[in-house]
């Protein structure tokens, strides 16, 4: 699933799925209030450069699918100019909010349990995603994973997705969920759509 290969770069107003694993045989995340801490890192680091559609945080690993801002907005949340900015670096601009997050939690985390060196992989995985049927694919796999992995039952049991976040639209989430909801006439077409078996021909790593 994390093959090398999965390194596209990123766009402004474009879509992506970007997952990323710890290091080694250890765990991201020990505790309740580590995955806390995530998601408020996230919100700070993360929500002024892009939206998120879909999260699920796991144990040793994570998953997001996000759609970047227009390049205007991104400017604008970061109080920067971008009359100068060099179109050619847009990768790595857009790259580095992801890293911060990353290094942000991880020196918090090393400092709380006395560890040191990397705690996540060298790199971020990030499929660009151009497609409706790949999208939607992207995002029930996402709420999957925690069932697929052999966490929990069923989906709504994880604590730490989005999938909750779409059950009740009335609660305050990080994720945008106006978006993807366009896709389904009620709640329930939102849940019976999860409902459908994976499909391991469905291939996150192209």
């Amino acid at each position: 699933m994390f093959a090398n290969k999965n390194l596209d770069h990123f766009y402004f107003e474009s879509l992506f799925h970007v997952f990323s694993h710890v290091s080694g045989n250890e765990l991201i995340f020990r505790e309740p209030r580590n995955y806390i801490f995530f998601l408020e890192k996230i919100k700070h680091y993360l929500l002024p450069v892009l939206d998120i559609y879909a999260y699920c945080l796991m144990p040793n690993h994570f998953h997001f699918l996000v759609a970047f801002k227009d390049k205007v907005e991104v400017f604008k949340n970061l109080n920067l100019e971008n009359s100068n900015f060099d179109d050619s670096k847009t990768h790595q601009f857009l790259m580095k909010p992801v890293s911060n997050l990353l290094n942000s939690y991880a020196k918090a985390y090393n400092k709380m349990y006395g560890r040191r060196g990397s705690l996540f992989i060298d790199y971020v995985k990030r499929i660009r995603i151009e497609d409706e049927n790949y999208l939607l694919n992207t995002f029930r796999y996402i709420h999957q994973n925690p069932v697929n992995h052999g966490f929990v039952k069923e989906i709504e049991d994880w604590k730490y997705s989005s999938y909750s976040g779409y059950l009740n639209l009335e609660k305050f989430s990080l994720v945008n969920r106006n978006f993807m909801m366009t896709f389904f006439d009620s709640q329930k077409n939102f849940i019976e759509f999860h409902k459908i078996e994976f499909n391991s021909e469905f291939n996150q790593t192209r």
